[in-house]
């Protein structure tokens, strides 16, 4: 049954969701200390503590085997992103474009670390290609991720400026990682130590993001303007990309002949998205608009739904008993 309970995180994200719309306006511009300072400040300190768990030797060890690293970079970035460009021209200019974007930032975010890793160890997969993977992904998204969203932002007319959007997340993301990367030496020891501590952290900066986003959107009223069925139509579009990248993925494993261990590491990683990525790039990406919180719930319901999943399926793979282990 343990598989099945609900996730304490997603739980928090809509008591989050559920504050900001009761109480909106906690930390406001004006306060004494604004919500949006430590925000900011709370996303460096992430990062950096990000980069402190990172050891160098890990991605020298697995460079070599570059079939996994490509196919599963090629489908975060490249396949994820163009199968949902394949939808734009039935929704361009109709109401229903906005979520469309909303969908599209989802499929240009980076692959999620911590759940892909932990995952495929589950699964009894490569666990070394997927810590590779997952991080070097997150580092990509950097530039990969606004370079497809401004793109998109520009031809609709919104406020973009990638040069920007680029510095703003060298400057809270990329640099904070290589400090925390440089670090690891010092503080790599303390970091395993309180991992705990760190993961809560993590997830209070995201739960702030959240919170912040869904208060500004319930004071301008976005959501207002947003029926339920369109939400329903939104989730139902992120579950249908769900299984349609990761069947796509399947077929490509088997194709190119993946031993079981490599094969679980490209499922796991090529079809999952990052919380964490997107609910920070959210903030600096979409900054100048009013939408940040829509851009968020495609990727809540995405991370809800793959956590889910794939714990499933990670749970059967690792009762399997792999070829000459018995």
């Amino acid at each position: 049954m343990k598989r099945f309970r609900p996730d304490w995180f997603i739980i928090l994200i809509a008591l989050m969701i559920l504050l900001a719309y009761l109480v909106p306006g906690i930390g406001s511009r004006g306060s004494r200390v604004e919500l949006k300072t430590i925000i900011h400040y709370g996303i460096m300190l992430l990062f950096f503590f990000y980069g402190v768990k990172l050891r160098p030797g890990e991605f020298l060890r697995d460079l070599s085997n570059w079939r996994v690293h490509a196919t599963i970079q090629g489908m975060t970035f490249v396949a994820f992103p163009v199968i949902v460009i394949l939808f734009r021209p039935l929704l361009a200019g109709t109401e229903y474009e906005l979520l469309w974007l909303a969908v599209f930032f989802l499929a240009a975010l980076p692959s999620t670390v911590s759940s892909s890793v932990v995952m495929v160890s589950i699964a009894r997969g490569n666990v070394p290609g997927a810590i590779f993977n997952a991080s070097i992904s997150g580092l990509l998204g950097i530039l990969i991720t606004p370079v497809w969203i401004g793109f998109f932002m520009e031809h609709q007319g919104e406020a973009f400026s990638f040069a920007e959007a680029l510095g703003d997340l060298v400057t809270r993301i990329l640099l904070p990682v290589c400090a925390g990367m440089a670090a690891h030496r010092f503080l790599g020891p303390w970091a395993g130590r309180n991992s705990h501590f760190i993961g809560w952290f993590d997830r209070s900066v995201i739960l702030a993001i959240v919170y912040n986003s869904f208060s500004d959107s319930f004071r301008e009223g976005i959501f207002g303007r947003i029926g339920v069925h369109e939400l329903l139509i939104l989730g139902g579009s992120v579950i249908s990309l769900f299984f349609l990248v990761y069947e796509l993925t399947r077929l490509l494993v088997r194709q190119m002949r993946f031993n079981r261990e490599d094969g679980i590491t490209v499922l796991f990683c090529a079809s999952k998205k990052s919380l964490v990525h997107g609910s920070v790039f959210s903030s600096v990406l979409f900054s100048g608009t009013p939408y940040v919180s829509l851009f968020l719930v495609p990727i809540m319901i995405y991370h809800a739904f793959q956590l889910f999943y794939i714990s499933v399926v990670a749970h059967r793979f690792g009762l399997e008993q792999p070829v000459g282990k018995r």
